[in-house]
């Protein structure tokens, strides 16, 4: 028999109304500069106080007794690889990239808007937050073993700033006025007077510090893909790599920060192997024989009725169900508003209705799926929600002539439940039809929509995965069937990267990953202007009501405040109606060669299988004496 563990979901910490980044109850006072006190401290939390102070000996979710050694190893059947740095737009790089990096600051599993030092052993910042000082670890390496120095953290700032990825440019100009060098262990950011006050500290934290002489070494351009990593201080280095079929990491023996307590009982593995296949149904194939040992399914079909083979049913392999907490990922069909039949958002909702979320979850998912509607689904505290009142109307009212009066008069939009007995919703059928009538597409004497001038109204859905054929052929029968002029397009990786980078597309599937306390960095994905270019704003998104809820968002002091901005940039997002919401999993399936171990209690918003599991060494033995590997 199949052995199925199940987890309970926790529930998401409801924050409350407190006082503007507290720096920690741990934090003290130095005279940094000579002139003016600072708070000096090991972590920052933007809203309340900190998990763990000064002294803390480990995460409260790692077995910090936890073995290392073994192979993780993992498949990746969305395209292939051709570069291992992640910061330029050349090339596809490969999966988890960023491993060689660190940065001044990392999170926590457990907690929500919490930073803590990592390559710092320290920072220190005035009351106004106007520049952040960090002081880094004397011990400190990078691979090569050669000292992490502030000169390195300005050269990956500035080099980030002027040549990496244009979201990323815009992002830390917008926050970031300058940094210089103090001296070899201290650098110093100062911040624009304009940038929130909130995440400045974590933004410029949160940076990847990169080996400045490496870099030189290597004679190439910041912007050239390249399948020899920048060097970074990072727990693994690479080990081999065979473009677009495997790439393995290795962990670092030297490793600087074997000890510290963030990493005590993380990165466990010896290795971490990367396989490529040309599709799922391979990937599982591969799986099946023992080619790689560990899989986080996402397919509900393969999960309720692909592991029906002798390894599940002996024990060989283990199946769980443990649980996510987190924020749904905004999985959804996603319109190009660029287009010129797609700009109406009458056209856009009409869009919408063909897809019947209840019959496909019904029949493809096996009633597995939840549906979509907020941009922060699965945090009900940040979920717009029946009709706006009090704060949230007030936040709103301002904007009343740049808005549909329907975000005043209906409540927060959401697709109405379609027939999940039949593909083909007949009464949404009626309501498309009635809204792309009014936006001046009628049904011609061939039955398509035409506009005035005759053209019909052409949707071409671009996709790379072939395992969607089963979901989006029945959404484009459903649009022929009320006259669209739909189709589906399904091309390569690297036809579909280029495409998607150009915004040359109707309809792609896409996310919208978004956090727990947005800040600046939602500019990227619905800024008029700065996310007009961005490869995270694919609907093309601009309206200036939309631009002055960003930034009551982005300006909130208080986690009430907070809670009401989002909430009203969610139901102004949501009566765009630039994407189609398509569906979200609040577990994770994972199953696994019995030989991975992970901790009893996982945190709530990390599954950690990277840096939280390990390898049962006799487990492994018997799986190998076996045969099974």
């Amino acid at each position: 028999m199949s052995r199925t563990v199940a987890v309970t979901r926790p529930k998401l910490r409801m924050w409350m109304a407190l006082p503007l980044i507290a720096a920690t109850a741990w934090g003290g006072y130095a005279r940094a500069d000579g002139h003016e006190d600072l708070t000096t401290t090991h972590g920052i939390s933007t809203f309340g106080e900190l998990n763990y102070g000064p002294d803390f000996e480990h995460l409260n979710y790692v077995n910090p007794d936890a073995p290392r050694g073994g192979e993780f190893s993992l498949a990746w059947s969305s395209g292939g690889f051709d570069s291992v740095h992640p910061y330029t737009r050349e090339g596809r790089s490969a999966i988890l990239a960023t491993i060689f990096f660190e940065s001044m600051l990392e999170g926590t599993s457990d907690e929500i808007g919490a930073s803590y030092c990592l390559l710092c052993e320290s920072m220190a910042f005035p009351e106004d937050r106007s520049y952040v000082i960090f002081t880094i670890r004397e011990g400190a390496r990078f691979s090569d073993g050669s000292p992490v120095t502030a000169d390195d953290a300005l050269f990956s700032y500035e080099i980030l700033r002027d040549e990496g990825l244009a979201s990323f440019q815009a992002n830390i100009g917008l926050t970031i006025a300058g940094a210089e060098v103090l001296d070899d262990r201290q650098i110093r950011f100062d911040f624009n007077p304009d940038a929130p006050e909130r995440g400045r500290i974590e933004s410029a934290g949160g940076l990847p510090v990169f080996s400045r002489a490496s870099h030189e070494a290597s004679g190439l351009d910041f912007d050239e893909m390249r399948l020899e990593p920048l060097m970074g201080s990072g727990p693994y280095v690479v080990d081999s790599v065979e473009p677009g079929q495997r790439i393995v990491y290795r962990r670092d023996d030297d490793w600087w920060g074997n000890d510290l307590p963030l990493n005590v009982g993380r990165y466990n593995y010896e290795t971490i192997r990367i396989e490529y296949y040309a599709d799922g149904a391979a990937a599982f194939e591969g799986f099946s024989a023992g080619n790689y040992t560990l899989r986080q399914e996402s397919s509900s079909a393969q999960w309720a009725t692909g592991y029906d083979f002798p390894a599940v049913e002996n024990g060989t392999i283990v199946r769980a169900t443990l649980p996510d907490g987190t924020i749904a990922p905004g999985q959804s069909f996603v319109i190009n508003t660029r287009r010129p039949q797609l700009q109406d958002p009458r056209v856009r909702e009409a869009l919408g209705m063909m897809f019947n979320f209840e019959w496909t979850n019904r029949t493809l998912f096996y009633g597995l799926y939840s549906p979509i509607d907020s941009f922060w689904e699965n945090v009900d505290y940040l979920e717009a929600s029946g009709l706006p009142e009090g704060a949230e109307l007030a936040l709103l009212e301002p904007l009343r002539d740049q808005l549909t009066e329907e975000v005043f008069t209906e409540p927060a939009f959401a697709y109405p439940q379609s027939n999940p007995d039949r593909a083909l919703d007949r009464r949404q059928a009626r309501r498309a039809l009635a809204l792309f009538e009014e936006a001046g597409w009628v049904p011609g004497d061939d039955g398509m929509l035409r506009n005035d001038p005759g053209d019909t109204l052409e949707l071409e859905i671009l996709s790379q995965n072939p395992l969607f054929d089963r979901i989006i052929n029945p959404y484009v029968e459903n649009l022929r069937a009320v006259g669209v002029d739909a189709r589906l397009n399904r091309i390569d990786s690297a036809q579909y990267t280029e495409r998607e980078r150009n915004f040359d597309f109707d309809m792609i599937t896409d996310h919208f990953p978004l956090g727990y306390e947005p800040g600046s960095g939602l500019r990227q994905y619905f800024h008029s202007q700065q996310g007009a270019d961005s490869l995270f704003n694919p609907a093309g998104v601009s309206n200036p009501a939309i631009d002055v809820l960003l930034e009551a968002v982005i300006n909130s002091e208080t986690q009430e405040e907070l809670n009401v901005a989002v909430r009203a940039l969610d139901r102004v997002l949501r009566w765009e109606r630039f994407r189609v919401p398509q569906w979200f999993n609040n577990s994770h399936w994972v199953a696994y060669y019995d030989m991975y171990r992970y901790p009893e209690n996982l945190p709530p918003f990390a599954l950690g299988l990277i840096d939280l599991w390990w390898i049962d060494a006799e487990a492994e033995a018997e799986l190998r004496a076996s045969g099974a590997l």
